[in-house]
């Protein structure tokens, strides 16, 4: 039996060069989005970003939420997934980064599908529960990359969000690396940490980690 193919930089390359479709428009996003601050660690990959664009095409979700903006890179791929009536609410806790990514969405042709909620995450949740145009089991789809201590608190608010059978994908739960060093314990890693364990034994989901990028896991609403 097979064991885990370490990902030199050369399999790596060779990965993006067979499977990797990131067109101009998401690499002008990126290539700005690198000058900024955080620009080289925050932004999900581009193989990511296909990544997610693919479970949304997947599962015709039609009502896509993400945690965490930033420039816009991640809610680029998944507004590209939904069809013309679908609609992705993002929220940031400033308007400064997303309205980098808009001129790029608009090139795009998905910046009608783009709803972005600027506040603290765990207000913006609360208010879709109550909204007619939200509540209860509305999504499809959530993306979680904000962040690291505040995900426990944004996995337990979106739960209800999310319609049974539906996605709640996390990004960076491998932490580069540091969650499986017990001797790490900055607030960040013991928040990953401490979710992963949770999560392995919560019965409310369906559970998949996967080793691609920073760790990425899928959730499926029972």
């Amino acid at each position: 039996m097979a064991n885990q193919v370490m990902m030199s930089d050369v399999l790596l390359d060779y990965v993006r060069k067979v499977s990797l479709r990131e067109d101009e428009v998401l690499g002008r996003l990126r290539a700005e989005t690198a000058g900024l601050p955080g620009g080289s660690v925050l932004p999900v990959q581009a193989e990511e970003g296909q990544f997610l664009e693919f479970l949304v095409r997947l599962t015709g979700a039609r009502q896509v939420l993400e945690i965490g903006t930033y420039t816009g890179y991640s809610t680029l791929c998944l507004a590209r997934g939904l069809p013309p009536e679908g609609r992705v609410v993002t929220c940031d806790i400033t308007a400064k980064w997303p309205q980098v990514g808009e001129p790029y969405w608009q090139e795009a042709g998905v910046a009608d599908r783009i709803d972005v909620r600027i506040g603290e995450a765990q207000d913006v949740l609360a208010d879709l529960l109550n909204q007619a145009d939200a509540g209860p089991e509305s999504f499809d789809i959530v993306f979680i990359d904000a962040d690291k201590t505040g995900y426990p608190a944004y996995y337990e608010a979106v739960l209800p969000l999310v319609r049974g059978g539906g996605l709640i994908v996390l990004d960076n739960t491998l932490f580069f690396g540091r969650v499986a060093d017990d001797a790490v314990q900055d607030p960040d890693t013991v928040a990953v940490r401490e979710l992963n364990a949770a999560l392995h034994s919560d019965d409310r989901v369906d559970l998949a980690m996967l080793t691609t990028a920073d760790g990425v896991t899928l959730l499926r609403k029972r």
